[in-house]
């Protein structure tokens, strides 16, 4: 039975702005707690060390931060193996801090938003140890995806599934049986098909609703739901596995993602959320293309998904501008607002990214250390920096991930024996990993992790850091700071509607697009300098040249 869901007014105090279509504009930050800021001088980011550097983000002119898992975990995937949904981890801190968190937010006039794992819970969930001391054929083992083996003797995994982190996707269990898990060993996949599963996760929505977040963020959103019934399909062939796997399939009926009953799952949850005052907004991240995507964000769902299409577009004008194109055109059929973003915890950061050439293998070079081929940072930088006009320009909300705004680049010669992420053992020392984007950030010059924390950090960071760190460009005229800062508060003045308008006749390699009052955005993707439209320059990612716009450069004109 579902649970009732009734209108109310929230108890908990929001000193934050009560507009409900906040979301729609927004810039919001990703925080990766155990890499932001570290408090109590264990290593490892905490939420008293994020409090404290709320100041940053305020200053930042962001609207919102996304908070990455703080939940308690054994950290088998960075945090996104959950034990308990409705806790923090006591290395991060307790309820009280999370608290305190959130007021501080709401007083400088931040929205907070948490990540939602829905998919699969950590092994160390009470759940899954209750499924394996349970047996076969147990309540228990109903909340997971059990199954006998096939082979003579149950010995060989139920299908051909494999894992996302490499290796197949069952693991067998003292008693024969096995349980999927589309990542790691250790984050079992949950049993949507089972209601005691969905009212949990309703409980948690109210949990963190009732404490006063603004919003989720619903980490592999589109995998929820999958195809239970006997016998249960292989795919064919193991690299069928990957989301690219979907093109092999009838939209709606791929064996574990974006199947068309998950959406039931999100009407549900949309219920709750509407029953806050504002209503709670939601973020999925959904790996799937264009129109599928974007049922993921209609209004009566999550109403809003990411937009990885625009992340994984070359420096190449053409692409881009149809990628906006048609993001803007799906958005606005499904009554959403699209949605930007350059980097994340789960790729290699932008400034680097965007100096590799089209086709290089991310993983090859992340095995060279970063020297195949070499990437010059400074023009990486550059680049970096364009981009992030080009995407603060556009209509919709904007994700912009820790220390981008400092112009990080990716830390490729992490040495493999600090290495975390659990997809370097997974598949056999073959990808080296997420590590390289999450390596703590640096806040001052000097000290044993730049400001990070009193001791060191989890990851090491490379003495380049130091040039980077806040402390370096707090003030600096023309630093990757204050051009972020003198971007946002220019965008809060400038943004308005959620559309643009392409100038005809623009040079090859050329975007140039106009937004509300005339508000005017040129990016100069090509190798040579280029004119400017007529109007007044506003603002520059990089100097111009006799009056002429750089390549890879980004001006705002109004």
């Amino acid at each position: 039975m579902t649970d009732p869901v009734t209108d109310r007014t929230d108890t908990t105090p929001d000193l934050s702005s009560r507009d409900p279509n906040w979301w729609r504009q927004a810039v919001v930050y990703q925080v990766y707690p155990r890499s932001f800021a570290d408090a109590d001088g264990d290593g490892l980011g905490d939420l008293k060390g994020i409090t404290r550097r709320l100041n940053h983000l305020a200053a930042l002119g962001v609207d919102a931060l996304w908070l990455s898992p703080f939940y308690p975990s054994e950290l088998a995937d960075g945090g996104y193996d959950v034990a308990d949904y409705r806790d923090v981890d006591p290395r991060l801190g307790s309820l009280d801090d999370f608290d305190a968190l959130a007021a501080e937010a709401h007083r400088l006039g931040l929205k907070v938003i948490v990540d939602l794992v829905p998919n699969h819970t950590s092994h160390q969930h009470v759940w899954f140890q209750e499924a394996l001391a349970s047996g076969p054929g147990s309540p228990a083992r109903d909340r997971y995806v059990f199954r006998d083996g096939r082979g003579t003797h149950g010995e060989l995994p139920p299908t051909d599934w494999q894992s996302v982190f490499g290796g197949s996707a069952w693991q067998r269990v003292p008693d024969g049986q096995w349980y999927l898990h589309l990542f790691a060993p250790q984050q079992p996949d949950l049993n949507w098909a089972n209601e005691e599963v969905r009212a949990d996760f309703r409980t948690t929505l109210r949990f963190w609703s009732d404490r006063g977040v603004d919003g989720f963020r619903v980490d592999v959103a589109h995998a929820l739901a999958k195809d239970l019934s006997e016998p249960l399909r292989d795919l064919g062939a193991p690299e069928l596995s990957s989301e690219d796997a979907l093109s092999h399939f009838p939209p709606g009926t791929h064996p574990f993602y974006d199947r068309d009953e998950v959406h039931e799952i999100y009407r549900d949850w949309r219920k709750i959320l509407d029953s806050y005052r504002p209503p709670r907004m939601a973020v999925a991240e959904a790996w799937v293309q264009g129109a599928r995507r974007t049922l993921y964000a209609r209004p009566d769902e999550l109403g809003q998904a990411f937009n990885f299409e625009y992340l994984q577009a070359g420096w190449d004008a053409d692409e881009l501008r149809q990628v906006i194109t048609d993001s803007l055109d799906s958005a606005h059929q499904a009554g959403a607002s699209a949605t930007w973003v350059l980097s994340n915890h789960d790729v290699v950061r932008h400034t680097s990214r965007l100096m590799l050439p089209p086709g290089t293998d991310d993983n090859a070079w992340l095995l060279s250390g970063g020297h195949a081929p070499e990437v010059d940072e400074s023009h990486g930088l550059r680049r970096a920096r364009a981009a992030t006009l080009l995407m603060l320009a556009l209509p919709g909300s904007s994700y912009v991930y820790q220390g981008e705004e400092l112009g990080l680049p990716e830390v490729a010669d992490l040495p493999v024996e600090v290495l975390q992420d659990p997809i370097w053992e997974q598949t056999g020392r073959v990808r080296k990993g997420r590590d390289g984007c999450r390596v703590p950030l640096p806040w001052t010059t000097t000290g044993p992790s730049y400001g990070f924390g009193a001791a060191g950090a989890w990851l090491p960071q490379p003495p380049s850091f130091a040039s980077y760190a806040v402390e370096a460009q707090d003030g600096v005229e023309g630093s990757p700071l204050e051009l972020y800062r003198t971007a946002l508060r220019l965008r809060r003045k400038l943004l308005e509607g959620e559309s643009l308008a392409w100038a005809d006749d623009t040079p090859p390699g050329v975007l140039d697009f106009t937004r509300h009052d005339g508000w005017r955005c040129v990016t100069n993707l090509s190798d040579a300098a280029v004119r400017l439209p007529a109007g007044e320059v506003l603002l520059t990612s990089a100097p111009l040249e006799d009056g002429q716009l750089p390549p890879d450069t980004t001006a705002w004109i109004a």
